[in-house]
């Protein structure tokens, strides 16, 4: 299978013969207009306004949470997601390397250090197998109950596993074996709004769990976060410490601690409100986009990932395996110079600068998987 080949059945599935096809682009049907405008005749556009109040509650309906809270980005709710879970200075979060850089980021701006672990090659996130292996060979409970990196000496304090394109990994058992070593999940579902393992949706089974909307994400409102969780207390905290941590006051001025102004103004709720009454939508359009593919490279010596049960993925970015690292590259150069956006997976976060001295395993899986996928075009198609 030629890269001509693969470009004209992306051209003929968006139906775009020329112009440009972008990797994923957003789709504004519904009332999203009608609600900025209500929040502009309200005038209550920053942090304080009832969509945002309705975007929680929605999002802890759709995601069966008992609590979210709103927040201007995905990196900001996993930044507070993990100073919640208790992460402090110096601690070590265990994550994968084969993750957008928001993850580490969030993990170095709690003060914590990223220990990358290798994924599975058929979920692309965190491996089960090298998980437990790791704290086999290097954790060790103290007599406090932490856990403690024989290497390094440093507490691991949280486990942050990601959802990678919106295809659940092995979460349950990601969760069983931390628990066994006292360390507590926060899951990054930042791109699997409405994917769901074994019945539940993703960002619900660890301690707490944060989702992005982004611009590029299924349901957008240009930026925007969530983070949810079944503890009421997190669910307080994290609304506090959004919130610059301001006691509630008629008039005064009385902030109790040093905290952050990372609440998602109105403006973005009423958007968002707007995009997640169309998320059912969005993913049926989006599966069939994926059945058409996988029809397409079926008998392929390219693979196209599919949802692993009981998984079920909401397809955000719709994937291939390439043969090898040269065929990769052939196909990205020669489908964006024809003006069809495609990308591959993100550089390992052990490969950059700022995270090359990081612990690792031998992450034969990411580093195999780095060489040889690339994302297609993922858009909702209503044409």
């Amino acid at each position: 299978m030629t890269p001509d080949n693969i470009i004209k059945f992306i051209r003929e599935a968006f139906k775009q013969p020329e112009a440009f096809i972008p990797l994923h682009e957003p789709c504004f049907g519904g009332n999203e207009k009608k609600y900025v405008l209500d929040t502009i005749d309200s005038t209550f556009v920053s942090s304080v306004g009832s969509y945002v109040t309705r975007f929680e509650e929605m999002m802890a309906q759709l995601t069966g949470a008992r609590f979210a809270v709103a927040t201007v980005n995905g990196t900001t709710a996993l930044h507070l997601a993990l100073l919640l879970a208790g992460v402090k200075f110096n601690d070590e979060v265990i994550t994968q390397p084969l993750t957008f850089v928001a993850t580490a980021n969030a993990i170095a701006h709690a003060g914590a250090v990223p220990v990358f672990l290798d994924v599975d090659r058929d979920t692309m996130g965190l491996s089960p197998l090298a998980l437990q292996t790791f704290l086999q060979q290097f954790a060790t409970i103290n007599q406090d109950g932490m856990c403690i990196n024989k290497k390094t000496g440093r507490r691991i304090a949280a486990c942050v596993p990601m959802h990678t394109f919106g295809f659940p990994l092995r979460i349950d058992e990601i969760v069983d074996i931390c628990a066994a070593y006292n360390i507590p999940v926060v899951e990054d579902a930042a791109e699997s709004l409405g994917s769901y393992y074994k019945s539940k949706h993703t960002g619900t089974f660890g301690v707490v769990g944060t989702f992005s909307f982004n611009g590029n994400k299924t349901v957008t409102c240009g930026g925007g976060g969530a983070i949810v969780t079944d503890d009421e207390e997190i669910a307080r905290r994290a609304k506090h410490l959004s919130t610059t941590a301001k006691m509630p006051h008629t008039w005064d001025f009385v902030h109790d601690e040093v905290a952050y102004n990372y609440r998602m103004p109105n403006l973005n709720a009423a958007l968002a409100c707007a995009q997640l009454e169309q998320l059912k939508t969005f993913i049926e359009n989006k599966r069939r986009l994926s059945e058409s593919y996988a029809a397409f490279f079926t008998g392929s010596e390219i693979a196209f990932v599919q949802e692993k049960e009981p998984g079920r993925a909401n397809y955000w970015l719709n994937t291939i395996i390439f043969p090898d690292h040269k065929c990769q590259q052939e196909f990205l150069k020669e489908s964006n110079n024809q003006k069809v956006m495609t990308r591959p997976i993100w550089r390992l976060m052990n490969k950059l600068p700022m995270y090359n001295t990081c612990q690792t395993d031998a992450l034969e899986n990411a580093s195999w998987l780095e060489e040889r996928i690339v994302n297609l075009p993922s858009s909702v198609r209503f044409n």
